[in-house]
């Protein structure tokens, strides 16, 4: 990272990004609705919910599948205009491959 690799940093901090979405809790629609103000609950942490945790499968299949987006993207970039985003992107996805490739990945 201190090399300033860009399609590094760009990969990674879309694939944490990825996660933190798969870890978030789904809000069901009659929970927004749901108690007039004067009954909702008042207090310090009252309105935090808990996140999900994935396994190690989850975050490597969330990881490939961001991966996988990339170079499907960089597939369909086949303007010769479009040729710098396609090498980027590809150049991520094979950073994240690594990442998944390397000691001590499902």
């Amino acid at each position: 990272m201190r090399a300033r690799d860009k399609a590094a940093v760009s990969a990674l901090r879309a694939a944490l990004a990825a996660l933190d979405n798969a870890e978030a809790v789904p809000v069901d629609e009659a929970e927004l609705r749901g108690l007039a103000l004067e009954q909702s609950p008042v207090g310090v942490g009252v309105t935090e919910a808990a996140r999900r945790e994935l396994s190690e499968r989850g975050v490597v299949d969330v990881v490939r599948a961001e991966a996988a987006v990339r170079l499907d993207v960089a597939a369909q970039l086949t303007a010769p205009a479009h040729a710098d985003r396609a090498t980027q992107l590809r150049a991520e996805a094979a950073v994240l491959l690594r990442f998944l490739d390397g000691p001590g990945t499902a």
